[in-house]
């Protein structure tokens, strides 16, 4: 059920990593009757200079994942360990040091800077928090990040109401440069930006990993845009990893169900080749991350179920033509010896909108 960890060079590794937040009741919340199950036995690797993309629907744990690895929330088990270290269980004080190494590109640019600050202010905070540089430094730090990401040295002066959302997103990622990480964790960077600014934003995050050899965890929705910047995708369903495979392979040989119902719903922009082609729906609503389906997560919506197996053993993540998997039945789903199931037969359909 997890992704063998090897002892290459690799710059992050997650072991069997869980993060559950409790649920509570009773007049002042002392009962603990349950959990929400956010992320739920997650194991990756990413290499030194790899971009390693993380897509799934909304609600899956995603970001939780992200925030997770730089010890925002903090772990409920299972291992981090970055660059050979463990960190697990890093104390505040331990973390200060490391957190130069590991910064995140926040998902929305409206509310991610401080509009009470001026931009200099903004990029600037973490070297004066981190005391790296005297004030004529940072001062020039500041103009040289700036002028990094594409904004004109001026743009120090102002403050970020000023400024477009990809303008704005600029400054979040040369916030995020500040203190020369090496580990970027970039949660939906552009998923809050029109179409057009979105491919400045992910040509400039590209340009950046060749310039400083930055190592990424890309968290998306839109399959297209992670295609375009990751090496390696795995794709997240309800607290769990369902395939892991080189970004071109995923796309040309998907092999989970979940995947291939995801790129399924993708539109291709040939009309010939749109009309003859059927989308594989999902049947029903995403389950209660509190209360998740036993056995594979995916079966009370998977358009390929099988009466036997599915609904009552979990099936492990395992090496299939490069791909890992974790479907019981890959091998049938891929040769065509199951078919998935007629629209008639799911009257509840929902097909994922990819915008």
């Amino acid at each position: 059920m997890s992704e063998p960890l090897s002892n290459g060079d690799n710059l992050l590794e997650l072991e069997d990593l869980k993060v559950y937040f409790p649920l509570r009741s009773g007049i002042f919340l002392d009962r603990h009757v349950g959990d929400i199950k956010a992320v739920d036995g997650v194991s990756l690797r990413i290499g030194r200079g790899e971009t390693l993309g993380l897509v799934g629907e909304s609600g899956c744990g995603k970001s939780t994942i992200g925030r997770t690895i730089l010890r925002l929330y903090e772990p409920t088990d299972g291992r981090i360990v970055f660059d050979g270290r463990d960190i697990t269980h890093l104390k505040e004080k331990e973390l200060r040091p490391l957190r130069r190494r590991i910064q995140m590109v926040f998902q929305d640019p409206y509310a991610s800077l401080n509009p009470r600050h001026s931009v200099g202010r903004i990029v600037g905070e973490p070297i004066r928090v981190h005391a790296t540089a005297s004030k004529s430094e940072s001062s020039a730090r500041v103009r040289e990040l700036l002028s990094l990401v594409g904004l004109p040295p001026d743009a120090a002066s102002r403050y970020p109401h000023e400024f477009s959302g990809g303008q704005r997103q600029r400054i979040g990622v040369a916030r995020a440069l500040a203190l020369n990480p090496e580990f970027l964790v970039c949660d939906e960077p552009v998923s809050a930006l029109d179409v057009s600014i979105q491919a400045q934003i992910v040509n400039l995050m590209e340009e950046l990993q060749h310039e400083f050899g930055l190592t990424y965890l890309f968290i998306a929705h839109d399959l297209a845009v992670v295609r375009h910047i990751s090496d390696r995708i795995a794709v997240m369903y309800l607290g769990k990893i369902v395939e892991v495979a080189p970004a071109d392979d995923l796309y040309d040989n998907p092999l989970h169900p979940y995947t291939i119902t995801l790129l399924s719903a993708i539109p291709i922009p040939d009309p010939e080749v749109e009309r003859g082609r059927a989308a594989i729906r999902v049947a029903g609503d995403l389950p209660s991350p509190a209360n998740p389906p036993a056995a594979c997560r995916f079966h009370t919506r998977c358009p390929y179920v099988q009466p036997t197996r599915c609904a009552d053993e979990e099936p492990p993540l395992r090496q299939l033509d490069g791909h890992l998997v974790a479907c019981h039945y890959a091998e049938d789903v891929k040769a065509g010896r199951i078919e998935p199931a007629a629209p008639e037969a799911t009257p509840s359909i929902e097909r994922y909108e990819h915008a």
